[in-house]
């Protein structure tokens, strides 16, 4: 038998969270833990899913600290004065970023319309298509193609591509390694994008907008350094790269889905709060214990509670 505590929760790691491929842990700014699992190394960077739409969450911050955009209280519109409303369409006038930012934007569909919107030849367009209609504004409603207007807004505003923005405002000050661009032709390219083992890069829609919600690629260290960031109050280096207010607002309560809290595209975990994807994909940040912990893993559905491995677990024997 092996009581080696480390050892007792790698072995934990295979049996029961076997699709998880790497783990990063930072305390006190110091990385305390790093390992890799199913043949992935530091150098193999994974689909963090969901995760991406807590980095536009950054990004958004980062263009507001610049003056791209006034606040997040800008109407959504603002930002695409091309875009023609329909007739009677009234709801989608009102609203706001910050809609967008809370999950709390109406849409006209009951589930989310995937292949409707990555087989069109604009997502930001087919999307803002699908924005009001006959819900309430304040409603929490998630979602993951409504959250690609927010790349359509990061593009406007700066004159960028969100690639480039977000290579010149975050990546490259965190030492992060700049995504390629990603195209998806068809419905086969997506589903290998989400089931291959190796993948990398950041997928971008017909018109040169990268996904908000989902589709970018980074390595656990990568996570865990965009979890120090915000532990750090947005200062790496001696250099703010996102204003501590931002921070600050983005992790506190702002909408409600039952008995999960919500900050802007954050997830509030009691008193940590947390960038959560599918299959497993956390960057989860405790301030108290000054511990950040990223984990990614291979896309699964249904896979079990990171939450729960982190406080039951991760927690007790590194915090």
């Amino acid at each position: 038998m092996n009581n080696n505590p480390i050892s007792k929760f790698e072995d934990l790691i295979k049996k029961d969270y076997s699709n998880i491929a790497g783990i990063a842990i930072i305390k006190n700014e110091h990385l305390i833990y790093e390992k890799y699992f199913d043949g992935y190394t530091k150098e193999d960077g994974l689909h963090i899913a969901s995760v991406t739409k807590s980095i536009t969450s950054a990004l958004i911050g980062i263009a507001i600290d610049k003056g791209y955009i006034k606040n997040i209280e800008q109407k959504v519109l603002e930002f695409f004065p091309d875009y023609t409303v329909k007739r009677g369409e009234k709801t989608i006038q009102n609203i706001t970023i910050k809609n967008l930012m809370t999950m709390t934007a109406p849409y006209k569909y009951k589930s989310e319309p995937y292949t409707k919107i990555y087989t069109s030849d604009d997502w930001v367009k087919a999307t803002l298509d699908l924005l009001g209609g006959k819900g309430g504004i304040g409603v929490f409603k998630y979602t993951t193609v409504g959250t690609h207007i927010l790349s359509g807004v990061l593009a406007n505003a700066t004159g960028q591509s969100v690639i480039a923005f977000a290579t010149e405002n975050l990546f490259k000050p965190l030492g992060i390694n700049a995504p390629n661009h990603v195209f998806i032709q068809n419905k086969e390219d997506y589903l290998a994008f989400l089931k291959d083992k190796y993948v990398t890069g950041w997928i971008v829609d017909p018109t040169g907008i990268n996904t908000a919600g989902w589709g970018l690629t980074l390595t656990p260290r990568d996570m865990a350094k965009i979890g120090q960031l915000y532990l750090s109050g947005g200062v790496r280096n001696g250099n703010q790269i996102l204003s501590s207010k931002w921070i600050e607002e983005s992790t506190k309560e702002k909408s409600r889905w039952g008995e999960l809290s919500y900050g802007y595209l954050w997830w509030i975990v009691d008193d940590c709060y947390a960038a959560l994807g599918d299959g497993g994909n956390v960057i989860f940040i405790n301030p108290k214990k000054e511990m950040v912990v990223a984990i990614a893993s291979r896309f699964m559905p249904r896979a079990k509670d990171r939450i729960e491995l982190i406080r039951k677990h991760i927690m007790p024997l590194f915090g």
